[in-house]
Order: C-alpha cells, then sequence, then structure tokens
C-alpha cells in the first residue's frame, strides 16, 4: 500500500492559458498542466524542479468558470503605444491536491521561498493542509480533474491539448517534454485498476494494462 503526502493548495481564481491562443479571447485549460504544477514546486523549494527530480501527481478541481475583462498595455522603449481589452476565462474557488513522496519536498510548502501561483502573477495561492495519505489498489474507481499521457489506456471524456511537462531555466525559456496530453476535468467512472485516496474518493494511479 503506497503512502503519500497530500499537499491541497487553494485560491481565489486560477487560469491556464492555452499555448496557441496568443492575441484575442483567452480560454482556460480545465486543469493545470505540468508545467505549471512543477513550476509551483520549484516556486516552494527554491529551486528548478523538473520531472528528473520528482514525480508528482495531482487532481484538480474548481467552483465554477467565468469570464473577465482584461486591459493589455502594448509598451515599447520610450512608454506604451496603445491598450486594448481582452476576454479572459478563469477558474472560480480552485483546489489543487498535490501527491509527493518526497517528505523534503513537502516541507517546502510548509515555508514556501518564492509565493505560490495557479497561473498569472495575479492568482495567489496558499496551502491549506498537508497529510499524509494511504492509497488503496481497487477496480472501477471514479477519476477527474487529472492529466494523462495520451492516448488514454481506457476511453474517457476529456479534451486533447499538446502541453511541456515543464520549462528551462534559460532566459528565453524553452519548453521542455511538449507531448500530446487528455486532459479530464469532469469525474466519471473508470473500469480499471489503479490507486484510490479512498478519504476523497478518487483514483490517483492508473495502471497499464498488459497483454494476457
Amino acid at each position: 500500500m503506497p503512502y503519500f503526502f497530500r499537499v491541497k493548495i487553494t485560491g481565489w481564481t486560477a487560469s491556464f492559458r492555452y499555448p496557441i491562443f496568443v492575441y484575442g479571447y483567452q480560454p482556460t485549460l480545465p486543469v493545470p498542466p505540468y508545467s505549471t504544477v512543477y513550476g509551483l514546486i520549484s516556486a516552494a523549494a527554491g529551486k528548478v524542479v523538473t520531472p528528473e527530480d520528482l514525480e508528482v501527481k495531482y487532481v484538480f478541481r474548481s467552483a465554477a468558470k467565468g469570464v473577465d475583462l482584461e486591459t493589455i498595455y502594448e509598451w515599447k522603449v520610450g512608454g506604451i503605444t496603445k491598450t486594448n481589452v481582452i476576454k479572459r476565462e478563469f477558474l472560480f474557488n480552485p483546489e489543487l491536491y498535490l501527491y509527493i513522496k518526497e517528505e523534503e519536498i513537502v516541507n517546502c510548502f510548509r515555508k514556501p521561498h518564492y509565493p505560490l501561483l495557479l497561473g498569472r502573477s495575479t492568482e495567489l495561492a496558499f496551502v491549506e493542509e498537508i497529510k499524509k495519505v494511504n492509497l488503496v489498489q481497487k477496480e472501477n474507481f471514479k477519476v477527474g480533474g487529472i492529466i494523462l499521457p495520451f492516448p488514454p489506456i481506457r476511453p474517457l471524456n476529456g479534451i486533447i491539448q499538446a502541453l511541456p511537462t515543464h520549462f528551462s531555466n534559460t532566459f528565453p525559456r524553452k519548453s521542455i517534454g511538449t507531448r500530446p496530453w487528455f486532459l479530464i476535468k469532469d469525474f466519471q467512472n473508470y473500469k480499471g485498476k489503479g490507486w484510490v485516496d479512498e478519504e476523497m474518493g478518487w483514483g490517483i494511479i492508473i495502471e497499464e494494462e498488459k497483454d494476457e
């Protein structure tokens, strides 16, 4: 029975940008990409943390989605050249549950080195709870608020999006590990094997199926 530390991170709003939308209406991804999660962990740790350093699982949910008006200022040397107003989607009352085994990294969330964000620099987040939990192996359970490699092992409802796992620590930053991912927002039944957080009632790890 594997154990994890479950770190609950909450905020007022969150938004996760689609890489392909640069101008105009700005929709939000329904769940954060791995690059956002590893950026969050790096902020807490005070150093760059990548998938090579740490494996993390997570579940994300929010209460609602809204649209806000945002003023964009275009600037060049000498001052602002013009402004533009765009519509930007945001998620209300976000909750992010990180599942991490490494206690050293978990302890960084007790006193983060840098501010924690769930999206843009204005979307501050805070740690609400850190708890050690055991996962139970089950068949047929609920999954939602997660991101899986595409294609998924079994049919599920979600969206496909090419996303990086993290970014380089250079200027300008470079996206690393970009590949298709399957984003699952709504909770749904998964008819397979995996590891479940019984307290929360959702699956965390979906096991690979082996050919007979």
